[in-house]
């Protein structure tokens, strides 16, 4: 059964970590499979399909990411209304939410479907690889509706500190993606779109188990009152979850201005680099893992009033992903290239290239990983404080750092410049994100301070 945590006592530390170790399992658990669809492909169908399924990340992150930042910003309100005691309201920021998610997948949906062969010319994809990309991401966005519920009701659980079912679903949905990936591709060889059908089969099964945890657990009931319209609580949740999406959503923007160079290069390049890419989320997922721990504290402590065990957890926090973030470091350079083979099986002098340009990206990202650490707790602990505007900024430097490093630089160093384009948008953003941190902790603490007597 599902079970709350209340974050407003106790030791920061002890408790962002407790509820950010069942994330960081299930972050771990979602690469995982985001992982075996890429074994699978690689090794069991080519290269070429390994260049069309992994370049499809960027545009597949654009649409999703959406619904998964207007989500993220309803948990917002979710965490607050809690961590202040306030259940009624709670339970009408729960009803609100499934109206907006719904009328969001309606819109997104028709988008997507209509707009993703115009983009993927747009984006210069190899006639060799564009239409099976077209069609792995046909079907994935045809599971938008799962992966907006998966999102919503894991948003809704962690809120009240319940990291444990999203990270069940996970582990469910991680086992049913690998057998049904194996099934498709390998056995029925229906290589790209089978890697499709069991990536949306096994989101459906995460978003099932939420959807009971979150039936047994009466807080997060909305009655029908709740169901109705509420502009108050829509704007409220809107102003919250809408800088969140375009935050997502202007980042993507970079990575797909970015795709479009890589896929300058060939699909040899785009091979390596897009695999690299999938390894990449392996490097984050304890970043954001953490991220979400700390955001979730401060909405509850926020919400509580205590702004000092704010910037007691976002120290703690920061301290505990930069020396996570050094160890992960150290592994990408003396095990990289060995993990990238693990994903390639073609011919021998292909495959060395792929691994040549894969491995080179890994070592840039990871020398900069640090900052990609300190960029999303302080962006979390920004959003958890209910700022999305600074966060959403961050991802316009991100935008402008990524487009113009990956316009210019290749011109001067060759593909290097693609590799060195990620970690400046890292760290432009970690810089503002860092800066709004404490010029919105010097405002809260300035209006909780009452005014001295004349």
């Amino acid at each position: 059964m599902a079970k709350t945590m209340d974050m407003t006592v106790g030791n920061p530390a002890r408790l962002i970590l407790t509820f950010c170790l069942p994330i960081a399992a299930g972050n771990l658990l979602q690469q995982f499979y985001n992982l075996v669809d890429t074994l699978v492909i690689g090794r069991g169908v080519g290269v070429v399909a390994l260049a069309a399924v992994s370049g499809a990340g960027w545009l597949d992150w654009t649409v999703l990411s959406i619904a998964m930042g207007l989500a993220q910003g309803f948990a917002i309100q979710i965490a607050q209304s809690f961590g202040a005691g306030n259940h009624r309201e709670l339970q009408r920021a729960v009803g609100q939410s499934i109206l907006l998610a719904v009328a969001t997948i309606f819109l997104l949906e028709i988008a997507s479907q209509a707009a993703l062969m115009p983009v993927l010319r747009l984006l210069a994809f190899p006639e060799n690889t564009i239409h099976l990309t077209a069609l792995y991401l046909r079907i994935i966005f045809g599971g938008l509706p799962l992966i907006m519920g998966f999102n919503l009701l894991s948003g809704f659980l962690q809120s009240v500190g319940d990291s444990r079912t999203p990270l069940i679903a996970l582990v469910v949905a991680t086992v049913v993606n690998i057998l049904l990936d194996v099934t498709c591709v390998i056995v029925l060889r229906w290589d790209v779109a089978g890697a499709a059908i069991a990536t949306t089969a096994s989101q459906a099964v995460s978003f099932l188990i939420c959807l009971r945890a979150v039936i047994h657990l009466p807080l997060l009931h909305p009655t029908a009152q709740d169901m109705r319209p509420d502009h108050h609580m829509i704007h409220r949740l809107l102003s919250l979850g809408i800088p969140v999406a375009f935050q997502n959503l202007i980042i993507s923007i970079g990575g797909l201005v970015l795709q479009r160079v890589v896929n300058g290069f060939g699909f040899i390049f785009m091979a390596g680099y897009n695999a690299a890419s999938r390894l990449q989320g392996m490097l984050e997922l304890c970043g954001t893992a953490i991220g979400a721990g700390v955001g979730t504290f401060a909405g509850q402590n926020l919400g509580a009033g205590k702004l000092e065990r704010v910037r007691e957890g976002l120290r703690k926090s920061a301290v505990i992903t930069v020396c996570v973030s050094l160890c992960i470091t150290l592994c990408m350079f003396l095990f990289g290239r060995q993990l990238l083979a693990l994903f390639v099986d073609d011919d021998p002098q292909i495959v060395d290239q792929v691994l040549t340009y894969g491995h080179r990206l890994l070592l840039v990202l990871s020398s900069a990983l640090w900052g990609l650490y300190l960029l999303f707790v302080h962006r979390s602990t920004l959003q958890g404080l209910g700022d999305t505007f600074i966060p959403m900024l961050s991802g316009v430097v991100e935008l402008v750092m990524r487009i113009t490093c990956a316009l210019l630089l290749p011109r001067l160093i060759g593909e290097w410049g693609v590799y060195f384009a990620e970690i400046a948008a890292w760290l432009g953003a970690a810089a503002l994100l860092i800066w709004g941190y404490h010029h919105r902790m010097h405002i809260l603490e300035r209006a909780q301070t009452p005014p001295s007597a004349s």
